[in-house]
């Protein structure tokens, strides 16, 4: 028996030993990771100091090899805007897991921010091999090829995420590219894409509905903005766009009411203070407009928008020295636009400078092939000078643009306008009543005798509800514009 017992003493020793390097291996396997819980639930909560903290021990005990404690630092340098050094981290990550997709994501999201997209995209490429199913990849190298300017390969990737999952900023980003080609039709259609897939999205409702105003399909896009505010009752940029189609169609109070809930929300936006001026404008508080106009001026200095209206509203109050610094101000950044250039002429007639003004004229009508006002106001100023012939040329220009456009059925024309075209025809002897055939804005105004002595009275067309019309154009076109302009925002993976 005591020969029996003995190989089980024996054996008893043998198997502890063979437990002891077992337990002793056991904490060093877990060691890299074992504070990665709390790391993450700091980082969570948003207490970065005592993240940060204990990323700091974490590396100390890992001699810096723990992959997640540099993770989240390199996250956390990010938000702070060390945007270096998050970069430098993020490829520490890359090294210690070179087949880890997420870590190359935001070495390429680090290289964006830092203005550098084309080896942004070289590494969002190196991404899309090792993970071929992740649409945030193609969303951001879509982005990435935007900023540089390559629109159909933009398209191609960003086609490529809607494919593998669909989400609104990928349609945002998608509309963006048509709306920076031109191409108004292919981004509502794919913004109507958009909002069939997600009708709750303030975002996308108030853009489609903006475009539908753009077109001048005024009952869709009051539909769209309408729905869009109903989401989100305090949603500016609906109800700017909202208010600024009433003040398209006269109705300023409303206007003005609508502005004043932008107004509590952005106090320091410029197309609001300019779409307010001039609500003013049309209300014929040219004081008051001038005081809104200015204020937009100061907050966005180079907007030639802005500075059209001040130019107009100046030239309503003849203050024509005014009016010239701020046209020439909008000339310099808009120098395609012919309009611009016929009220520089007016106030520069106005101001007896009738060469520079003849000058504008000519540079007003190279621009502009289909206003008549241009060619009416400048035969009137070549009439005035004695120079016949010149003016008879003008005034069977305008003939020719009104005969184009008359058949345009929402078409009107101003009463001054055409009564001051009336008095020159008659006065150049080639009839009162060649191409006015249509019904005009004030059917009451009546005929007045011609008068060939008064420069002034045959200026009177420039301080009229047609310039004025116009001005209520320039002024809604601030909501026609898509938030294009801003920064586009790639998709934030931490």
């Amino acid at each position: 028996m005591a020969e029996e017992r003995h190989p089980t003493r024996t054996q008893f020793p043998a198997s502890a030993e063979t437990q002891k390097p077992h337990l002793k291996k056991a904490p060093e396997f877990p060691i890299l990771e074992k504070q990665n819980w709390l790391i993450h639930l700091h980082y969570i909560r948003k207490d970065y100091e005592a993240c940060k903290a204990i990323i700091k021990q974490q590396l100390q005990e890992t001699q810096g090899l723990c992959e997640y404690a540099i993770y989240v630092q390199a996250l956390i340098f990010r938000l702070e805007g060390n945007i270096q050094e998050s970069l430098e981290l993020f490829q520490t990550c890359a090294v210690l897991s070179p087949q880890c997709a997420d870590n190359l994501k935001q070495v390429a999201r680090s290289l964006f921010l830092l203005g550098k997209h084309k080896a942004a995209t070289e590494v969002y490429n190196e991404a899309a091999k090792l993970n071929q199913k992740d649409w945030e990849i193609y969303h951001n190298l879509g982005v990435c090829y935007i900023y540089l300017k390559q629109f159909n390969k933009a398209q191609d990737q960003l086609h490529h995420a809607l494919q593998l999952n669909r989400h609104d900023l990928t349609y945002i980003m998608l509309g963006k590219i048509h709306l920076l080609v031109g191409d108004l039709d292919k981004a509502m259609e794919i913004y109507k894409k958009a909002v069939e897939f997600s009708p709750e999205n303030t975002e996308l409702l108030t853009t489609l509905g903006l475009l539908y105003l753009q077109v001048g399909i005024y009952q869709k896009a009051f539909e769209h903005l309408g729905n869009a505010l109903t989401y989100d009752p305090i949603n500016y940029k609906a109800i700017l766009a909202a208010g600024s189609m009433m003040q398209t169609h006269g109705d300023f109070d409303v206007a003005l009411t609508k502005y004043r809930v932008v107004a509590s929300a952005v106090p320091e936006s410029p197309p609001l203070w300019n779409n307010i001026g001039m609500c003013f404008f049309g209300k014929k508080k040219y004081v008051a407009a001038i005081s809104c106009l200015k204020r937009a001026n100061y907050l966005a200095p180079f907007d030639w928008k802005i500075l059209y209206n001040l130019g107009l509203v100046h030239l309503t109050m003849q203050q024509y020295a005014s009016a010239f610094h701020f046209l020439s101000a909008a000339i310099n950044f808009q120098p395609k636009m012919g309009e611009l250039y016929m009220l520089l002429a007016v106030a520069l007639t106005n101001l007896e400078d009738t060469e520079n003004a003849k000058r504008a004229y000519d540079k007003a009508v190279c621009l502009d092939k289909y206003n008549p006002l241009i060619n009416l106001n400048y035969a009137v100023l070549l009439y005035n000078q004695g120079e016949k012939r010149d003016a008879l040329t003008q005034y069977q220009e305008m003939e020719k643009k009104v005969n184009l456009l008359k058949d345009s059925s929402s078409l009107e024309y101003d009463s001054e306008m055409v009564e001051m075209a009336q008095k020159l025809g008659a006065a150049l002897q080639v009839g009162e009543a060649l191409v006015w055939t249509k019904s005009v804005k004030d059917p009451k105004s009546k005929q007045r005798t011609t008068s060939t002595s008064k420069a002034s009275g045959f200026q009177q067309p420039l301080g009229s509800n047609q310039a004025l019309g116009q001005a209520m154009s320039s002024a809604a076109a601030y909501s026609k514009l898509p938030s294009g302009k801003e920064r586009s925002q790639m998709k934030n993976l931490s």
